[in-house]
């Protein structure tokens, strides 16, 4: 699958495409079953790389990645119960309680004092049930999620979302195309959440919609701390639902990404 947009703002990585599968591609990435890991690293793989990946329900990273991929609520699988993890997100479990600080399946091993201490990235417990009640939980229906760089993608698939990692000038480019052809500019949203849900339950929740919205993400503080040395500090994630995008595609042709001002920017940039 070729991108216009791509080439038009230049992009200094491929756009990549998730996908719902039961087929894994040969020589996909993919953790080891019980082995912690970053679900952004996945869409790294494919973008910076060139390289598949894939998750399944045995090999989703870490819990939140599973939730955000679309395997169901792990967070019922947080060691300790779903409460412990609404405490995990905002004011901890104490360090009092042993048990609570010490890393269980599904989590890195330094969170012990995030288990304590809480992430803080809500401000309580209560807020963050409220948080997880109102995501758009998801089942997928195949085996794995997979991460392919677009190109790659075969003329019989059809992917459920595209992901752009952008700095910030091509992710205004991105926005701008994104309102162009519609008679409302409240096309693209930046819900707080997991890296892994901006490019997957809440996109697919976007690619059901009747008037889908393009997601901007990678505001996750964890995950932009785990792909920094990778990415640097200056990228985004942009993810377009299949509808979407292609509409976004058809209206390159005559739009400002073929004008001067885009132009001049690009050329500043260096």
């Amino acid at each position: 699958m070729d991108s216009t947009i791509a080439r038009a703002i230049r992009a200094e990585h491929e756009p990549v495409a998730l996908l719902f599968s039961d087929e894994l591609p040969q020589g996909a990435m993919q953790f080891a079953e019980g082995k912690w890991g970053c679900v952004m690293w996945l869409l790294l793989a494919a973008a910076a790389k060139g390289k598949p990946a894939a998750a399944d329900r045995r090999t989703f990273g870490c819990l939140g990645g599973g939730t955000g991929l679309g395997f169901g609520n792990q967070y019922e699988n947080w060691p300790g119960g779903i409460e412990c993890f609404y405490n995990f997100l905002s004011t901890g479990n104490g360090p009092q309680d042993g048990s609570a600080a010490a890393p269980g399946p599904g989590l890195r091993r330094d969170a012990g004092g995030d288990l304590a201490f809480g992430e803080r990235y809500l401000k309580d417990p209560a807020t963050t049930k409220r948080f997880v009640d109102a995501l758009p939980m998801t089942n997928v229906p195949t085996r794995y999620v997979v991460f392919k760089p677009l190109s790659q993608v075969r003329p019989s698939e059809r992917p459920e979302v595209v992901v752009f990692l952008v700095d910030p000038d091509r992710l205004s480019a991105l926005v701008v195309l994104a309102n162009y052809g519609r008679d409302d500019n409240d096309n693209v949203i930046i819900p707080w959440g997991a890296g892994c849900q901006t490019i997957g339950i809440l996109a697919y929740r976007e690619a059901r919609a009747q008037r889908p919205r393009a997601i901007v993400g990678l505001t996750d503080l964890s995950a932009r701390k785990y792909v920094a040395k990778q990415l640097g500090h200056n990228l985004m994630t942009f993810a377009v639902p299949l509808a979407m995008f292609e509409e976004m595609e058809a209206n390159v042709p005559g739009s400002f990404l073929e004008r001067d001002t885009w132009r001049e920017l690009m050329e500043g940039a260096g």
